[in-house]
């Protein structure tokens, strides 16, 4: 997405929708980071297990509204190829992302 906020023929409109996506998606893998990290220092039904926990459940619930935050950017931009490939994009993560929320919320569950 970097690669294309920078394309000269863009419209106004996508051009300003992709700055946005960039930068929610920068905070998106920066949330996901901290997740990733978060996790690898928590001790399953340590005393700070709930808290940990919880902090990876909101930062990665917080990346997933990112994605929808980009895609929602372009909702008056008319239809094109910047369009078209940012929102395959941004449904491809916000499914995985998605999927990863849900295994993490059963593990919560599990404690």
């Amino acid at each position: 997405m970097k690669r294309m906020s920078k394309d000269k023929g863009l419209s106004a409109g996508e051009s300003a929708a992709l700055r946005d996506c960039v930068e929610v998606t920068d905070d998106s893998v920066y949330e996901l980071q901290r997740s990733m990290e978060q996790m690898d220092h928590m001790e399953e039904g340590g005393t700070h297990f709930k808290f940990e926990i919880s902090n990876v459940q909101t930062w990665v619930s917080a990346a997933l509204t990112d994605y929808t935050t980009c895609t929602d950017g372009f909702y008056n931009v008319n239809e094109g190829n910047v369009k078209a490939k940012v929102s395959k994009y941004a449904v491809n993560v916000s499914q995985l992302t998605s999927i990863a929320l849900t295994f993490i919320n059963r593990y919560a569950d599990s404690y």
